[in-house]
């Protein structure tokens, strides 16, 4: 499958081990990247507190840009964040034909135009593994099964929130996608109550102290869940998670060195790929627990 890939921002400046986890991952996967190099931020959220109008050409300036890759089903991002926005975005520009025409004139100048089309998606990597590739597919090609391992999936706010705009109507089992891809990988699934609360991130600049009072209360939960580590398809809440972690310790009071990895390289795990090659050696929380973990189970 040929896909419009855009990879965000955070992936390939704060987070480069995600990017590099998909690039290794994807044709493992029989998946085919046409990386949108060209592409531009989605804004987030933030710039739509400033300017809509700027945030939507902004996205439907990507969305061009994805459907003119020639032969891509869609397009897929590995964000949820970006997800969120993008949605949002989409929404309104799908919903109002003159109001994209008068986008689309922004994106004239570039030969550029985004058109409203029923079959043409922009899906996460964690929507797409299930939707398109399918669960049966990525269970046949793991070799290195994750039997063992407890993992606390993490979703954050965008990939699961506002539903009828994230598609719940026709996917409402997409809150439990994570949970659904780890038992295909091996892994047990823990259950804890923040799986699908928010990481503390988007307030960080705002109020750092709740911000990681949340995301040290998320990680504690896990924690407390017996979870070896946990996985979240966003980059953003990684940032919150694994980087702020050493500082969340400090607001809820408690030791907490709990492994957050990304989506991608837990599959890449589970599909033979070393952690290295997945940069799990460039977190702030130290991931040999885990790696140890696998190898002692890829041993017996």
């Amino acid at each position: 499958m040929k896909v419009a890939y855009w990879p965000g921002c955070v992936s390939r400046g704060f987070t480069p081990e995600l990017h590099g986890s998909v690039a290794k991952v994807a044709p493992m996967l029989d998946i085919e990247l046409e990386e949108l190099d060209r592409a531009n931020c989605c804004g987030a959220g933030v710039i739509a507190e400033h300017s809509q109008e700027l945030a939507d050409t902004l996205n439907a300036r990507t969305f061009a840009l994805a459907q003119d890759v020639d032969g891509a089903a869609g397009m897929m991002n590995i964000c949820s964040t970006c997800q969120g926005a993008q949605s949002e975005c989409q929404e309104r520009l799908d919903a109002d034909t003159d109001y994209r025409s008068h986008v689309n004139g922004h994106l004239k100048p570039e030969g550029l135009s985004y058109e409203k089309a029923g079959d043409w998606w922009n899906k996460n990597f964690l929507w797409l593994l299930v939707e398109e590739i399918g669960l049966d597919a990525v269970r046949e090609r793991v070799v290195r099964p994750l039997e063992g391992l407890r993992v606390a999936p993490f979703y954050g706010c965008y990939i699961v929130r506002p539903t009828k705009r994230l598609g719940f109507d026709e996917h409402p089992d997409r809150d439990t996608y994570i949970e659904q891809l780890l038992a295909a990988l091996g892994a047990t699934p823990v259950d804890y109550a923040g799986k699908h609360k928010c990481c503390g991130f988007p307030v960080i600049t705002m109020a750092k102290h709740t911000s990681l009072r949340q995301a040290g209360s998320q990680i504690a939960d896990a924690l407390d869940a017996d979870a070896d580590c946990m996985v979240t398809p966003c980059p953003l809440c990684h940032l919150n998670l694994d980087l702020q972690q050493p500082d969340a310790a400090k607001y809820v009071e408690r030791d907490l060195g709990m492994p957050v990895l990304h989506l991608p390289q837990l599959v890449g795990l589970a599909l033979g790929l070393e952690p290295k090659e997945l940069g799990m050696n460039k977190h702030v929380i130290g991931t040999k627990d885990v790696q140890r973990k696998i190898a002692e189970l890829a041993a017996a």
